[in-house]
C-alpha cells in the first residue's frame, strides 16, 4: 500500500445537522468502561472545529455508526484514558 492510500483510508466524512459532509482523520480507537470510541481530528479545519480539536464519538460497531456524545464529564474522562493509555506506551 502506497503512503497516499494509506492516508486516505484514514479519512472519515460525517454528514453535520445541516447536511454538509466534515471529513475527519481517525486519530484512534480506545476502549473506555466497555465502550470503543473513535477520537478523530479534522482533516479541513474550519469555523466550527479547530485543527488540532479531538472530536469524540462512540463507536457503535453492531450499526457501524459514530454516536455522538453530549455528556461532557465522559467526553473528558474518554480524552484522559486516551492520553494516559498513549504515554504508556511511548514509555
Amino acid at each position: 500500500m502506497s503512503e497516499f492510500e494509506e492516508e486516505e483510508s484514514e479519512i472519515i466524512e460525517l454528514v453535520d445537522d445541516d447536511g454538509k459532509i466534515i471529513k475527519f482523520k481517525l486519530l484512534d480507537v480506545t476502549e473506555y468502561k466497555g465502550e470503543k470510541y473513535t477520537l478523530l481530528l479534522a482533516a479541513e479545519p474550519d469555523d466550527e472545529i479547530a485543527e488540532d480539536e479531538v472530536v469524540i464519538f462512540r463507536l457503535n460497531e453492531k450499526e457501524e455508526t459514530l454516536e455522538p456524545i453530549e455528556d461532557e464529564q465522559l467526553l473528558e474522562e474518554v480524552f484522559e484514558f486516551y492520553q494516559t493509555e498513549t504515554e504508556e506506551e511511548v514509555n
